[in-house]
C-alpha cells in the first residue's frame, strides 16, 4: 500500500482532476460546436508558458499560468481578427492561429533555454504522469499528516485549484452558460455580453489546459475536452446530464487509464505496464465509439433523437434543452 501511495496515487489524482475539469468544460465547446477551439487553446498557450518561465526562471504555477492566459487571450482575439480580415470561417481561422502560436512556442523553447528546465516537447505533448511521485508517503496516516501532504507534487495543487474554480464558475453561471451554449442570439437579446462570456470561458479552458500540461500533456487535454462531451451528446439531450456527465466520465476515464496502465496488471501478477496518458486517450476513443454504436442500435436512442435515417445529434435550443 505504501508503494501505491508513493508511486500511483499522485498520478491517479492528477488524471482524475485533469479529466474531470476538461470533461466539465468540454461540454460547452461541443454544445457551441467549437470543439476545435479546445485543440487551439491547448496548443496556443505554449508560447505563454515558455515566456512565463523565461521571465522568471521558475517553473512555478503562477508565472506560467499568467503567461498561458495571456497567450490564450491573444489567440482568441487573433482568431476573431483573422475571421474578419480574411473572411474565413471559424474552423479555418482557428487552425491558422493555433498552428502559428504552437510553432512560435516550439521556437521559444529553443531560444529561451526552457529545455534545460525539463520543459520540452515530450513534456508538453505527452505529459509526465509516471514521474509524479509522493516519496513522503509512509502509509494511510500520511493522508492526514500536513508535513507529508506538503510533499505532494506541485502539479496536483494547480490542478485542484483550477478544478475548484471551474466547478464554482459553472455552478454560479449555470443559466447564462446554458443560454450562450444553445442560443447566443437569444442570450444577447436578454442583455448578456456574449462575447465577454465566451472569452471568459475560453480563458478558463486555457487555465485547465496549462494546469494539465505537465502531468497529462496537450494531446490528452484535447481528448478529454472533446471525447467525454461527445459521448454524452450521443446519449442525451439533457443539459444537466450533458455537463455533469461529461465531468464524471472524464474523471472516470482518467482513473481507469492510470489503474489499467500499471497498478491493476501488477496486482494480477503481470509485469506489463503501459503509458497512462496514451491508455486514457485510447479508452476515451473507445467510449465514443461505443456510444455511437449504442445510439445506432434499436431501442438505444435517447428522447428527442431524430427519426431513423437521420442519426446525427439534433441541434438544441434553449426552449427544448432539458435541465
Amino acid at each position: 500500500m505504501t508503494d501505491f501511495l508513493r508511486l500511483d496515487l499522485p498520478a491517479l489524482l492528477a488524471a482524475i482532476l485533469a479529466g474531470g475539469t476538461c470533461g466539465l468544460l468540454g461540454s460547452f465547446l461541443v454544445l457551441r460546436r467549437e470543439s476545435l477551439l479546445g485543440d487551439a487553446l491547448s496548443h496556443a498557450v505554449l508560447p505563454g508558458i515558455v515566456v512565463g518561465f523565461a521571465l522568471t526562471g521558475l517553473r512555478s504555477a503562477g508565472p506560467m499560468l499568467l503567461g498561458a492566459l495571456g497567450a490564450a487571450l491573444l489567440a482568441t482575439l487573433a482568431i476573431g481578427w483573422v475571421k474578419r480580415a480574411a473572411r474565413l470561417e471559424t474552423g479555418a481561422a482557428t487552425g491558422l492561429v493555433f498552428t502559428g502560436f504552437f510553432a512560435m512556442g516550439l521556437v521559444l523553447l529553443e531560444l529561451t533555454g526552457a529545455r534545460s528546465a525539463d520543459l520540452d516537447v515530450d513534456c508538453v505533448l505527452f505529459g509526465q504522469l509516471e514521474t509524479l511521485v509522493w516519496l513522503e508517503a509512509k502509509g494511510f496516516a500520511s493522508l492526514l499528516d500536513p508535513v507529508a501532504l506538503a510533499g505532494l507534487p506541485r502539479q496536483l495543487g494547480l490542478l485542484a485549484a483550477v478544478a475548484l474554480v471551474a466547478v464554482v464558475v459553472v455552478a454560479l453561471c449555470w443559466r447564462p452558460l446554458q443560454l450562450i451554449a444553445f442560443d447566443p442570439a437569444f442570450a444577447a437579446s436578454l442583455g448578456l455580453r456574449v462575447g465577454r462570456w465566451e472569452l471568459g470561458l475560453n480563458l478558463l479552458i486555457a487555465a485547465a489546459a496549462v494546469a494539465a500540461f505537465e502531468s497529462v500533456g496537450s494531446i490528452l487535454v484535447v481528448a478529454m475536452l472533446v471525447c467525454p462531451a461527445v459521448a454524452l451528446r450521443l446519449l442525451t439531450d439533457r443539459y444537466r446530464v450533458q455537463v455533469l456527465g461529461g465531468a464524471a466520465l472524464g474523471a472516470g476515464l482518467g482513473a481507469a487509464g492510470v489503474l489499467l496502465a500499471g497498478p491493476v496488471p501488477a496486482a494480477l501478477g503481470f509485469t506489463l505496464s503501459l503509458n497512462a496518458a496514451g491508455l486514457i486517450g485510447t479508452l476515451a476513443g473507445l467510449v465514443v465509439a461505443g456510444c455511437l454504436i449504442a445510439r445506432r442500435g434499436e431501442g438505444a436512442l435517447p428522447p428527442g433523437t431524430p427519426p431513423a435515417g437521420n442519426k446525427s445529434p439534433a441541434p438544441l435550443s434553449v426552449g427544448d434543452a432539458r435541465s
